[in-house]
């Protein structure tokens, strides 16, 4: 079998494995907790599980604009809402755990960065804490906008999308690599880029297929949800997610695998029910990727 037939099996195999197995289907996250009348965009679980961290915007005894917000796992439910004291008066959002659970990533548009919105870090402290946020620096981020970081499992990748490094057009998915310092020479994420937005990605079966939200149209605001599995040198043959409000009319985004419980991941949309506000995150069961190796290099 050649790769093109290969890589179209194994997708039509994953989109039909995530609408079989559809945890009756998706459930909201944290109902008036996490998800409120205000929009919540990209949540990330710690890989311990004890806490979730997401984007929301204009929510109420935040910093100002987007900003991350906290809650803790008490009596096996969301608790406890806060905002966290690395939020700007700008916006903050794009939340993303490390798989140590030592770091969170995020996006924000603060005072002193290179372009519009750069990728930061913030160290998380033995007592649970926050330390101070840096920057990814001039190896990441450009004099455009960065936004969506997720790191692999091993912490030599970092997968963000740039509109700020003119590749396809709009936002497109680049990979970067840590060289011992930092992560730098970011090279665009091969078969996937378009003249469409690339926004969000997240890995599955360890890079060797990819779940992605592209706009539905070049410069549009509406967003859908993807698959495509690495036929050993790209990702190909993208098609959308079997999951039902992930349609060419809503906007549904930002996948994040929950590091605790990996069969399952958070995203966000607007389903008709259950519905909070706006924009809400839900969690499912991930696809099942199954890949080649060979995308991440």
């Amino acid at each position: 079998m050649k790769y093109g037939q290969m890589a179209a099996a194994v997708v039509a195999s994953l989109l039909c494995a995530a609408a079989a197995a559809q945890l009756a289907e998706y459930g909201i996250e944290g109902m008036g907790v996490v998800s409120t009348r205000d929009n919540e965009v990209r949540a990330s679980v710690s890989p311990d599980g004890q806490r979730i961290v997401w984007g929301s915007a204009d929510r109420s005894g935040g910093a100002g604009g987007w900003d991350l917000w906290q809650a803790r796992l008490i009596d096996k439910r969301w608790a406890e809402p806060a905002p966290l004291p690395s939020n700007s008066t700008a916006d903050d959002a794009e939340p993303m755990f490390s798989a140590d659970g030592r770091w969170l990533y995020f996006s924000s548009n603060r005072a002193g960065g290179a372009g519009g919105h750069d990728l930061y870090r913030v160290r998380i402290q033995a007592d649970g804490g926050y330390g101070s946020v840096e920057s990814l620096g001039p190896g990441v981020n450009s004099r455009g906008n960065e936004r969506s970081p997720t790191v692999s499992a091993d912490g030599r990748w970092l997968l963000f999308a740039s509109d700020g490094r003119k590749h396809a057009g709009g936002y497109d998915l680049f990979l970067a690599r840590w060289n011992g310092e930092a992560f730098a020479d970011p090279r665009p994420v091969p078969g996937v880029n378009t003249a469409a937005d690339e926004i969000d990605g997240a890995w599955l079966d360890e890079g060797r297929a990819l779940l992605f939200s592209r706009s539905v149209q070049a410069g549009g605001e509406a967003t859908r949800l993807y698959a495509a599995a690495c036929d050993g040198h790209a990702y190909v043959d993208a098609q959308p997610w079997a999951l039902s409000f992930n349609t060419a009319e809503g906007m549904t985004r930002a996948p994040v695998l929950d590091a605790s419980k990996p069969a399952e991941i958070v995203v966000t949309g607007s389903a008709r029910a259950p519905r909070a506000g706006k924009l809400d995150i839900y969690r499912t069961l991930a696809p099942v990727g199954r890949g080649t190796a060979g995308c991440l290099r």
